[in-house]
């Protein structure tokens, strides 16, 4: 088994008629009475088949087979996870660098009215000699719907990574994926979330109420644009953040121009 999510499985598996390997993502027959389960598993195919990016995982094949439904992706080496677990954090260009891609999808999406609502780091795949891939969209939203003011539902979104309108069960818009793209730049090039609690309603409180440390107090090397970058990507409110993922992609490119 090459991972697992919070009810389906990943395996790495070798098309019948030949070709390079593929993840499938598989869900388990014993989810089928689970309406809410089965909707998120196919809306998940269906959104990322929709968008077609560089920067968006690519569904090469979506289907049903001796009870279990399944959809079949490109096989990636690395997540930003495990990557991280590897290294602890990485230097910043790269980091920029992955950020940008990551923004680049996330464009795509925002454009077709989709806010992803889980940006993390195990949510970005790494290719060995390519681009960043933003995936995992089972629990993507229009931007016209709200989360859910309840702690398991807010939990889908990754408790470090919420916004604070997320955390607040408040309408979101793309604005809120920014917030979590900070996060993950944080994470990537500080070494650790901004914020950490074993205690799910501290941590919302965090997210709301309190300002993150720069960046740079836990990784000094870092350049004060890079912290400037992070700091508006998570800022509390979203009129403060950037108007739009395009120009976080933007920011981060102009960093490794200079």
């Amino acid at each position: 088994m090459h991972g697992r999510g919070g009810f389906a499985c990943v395996f790495a598996a070798r098309p019948s008629g030949g070709g390079p390997p593929v993840a499938l993502k598989v869900l388990p027959p014993h989810y089928a009475g689970d309406v809410g389960i089965v909707e998120r598993f196919w809306r998940e195919a269906r959104i990322a088949a929709d968008l077609h990016h560089p920067n968006v995982v690519r569904i090469l094949d979506v289907g049903r087979a001796d009870g279990f439904g399944y959809f079949a992706m490109p096989l990636y080496p690395h997540s930003l996870a495990t990557l991280l677990e590897e290294c602890g954090k990485l230097e910043e260009g790269r980091v920029a660098r992955i950020g940008r891609d990551v923004a680049a999808g996330l464009a795509c999406a925002h454009d077709a009215g989709i806010v992803h609502r889980d940006v993390k780091p195990a949510n970005i795949l790494l290719p060995a000699d390519a681009a960043a891939v933003l995936a995992d969209f089972g629990i993507a939203r229009k931007a016209i719907g709200t989360a859910a003011a309840t702690a398991a539902s807010v939990t889908l979104g990754t408790p470090q990574y919420i916004s604070p309108e997320q955390a607040q069960g408040r309408p979101l818009d793309g604005r809120s994926d920014l917030y979590s793209l900070g996060v993950v730049l944080y994470r990537a090039a500080g070494g650790d979330v901004p914020f950490f609690s074993t205690d799910w309603f501290e941590l919302a409180r965090m997210h709301v109420e309190e300002r993150p440390p720069g960046v740079r107090t836990r990784a000094p090397e870092l350049s004060r644009g890079f912290e400037r970058v992070v700091s508006r990507c998570l800022a509390k409110h979203p009129a403060d953040r950037y108007r739009s993922a395009a120009e976080v992609a933007a920011a981060l490119e102009a960093l490794q121009a200079r």
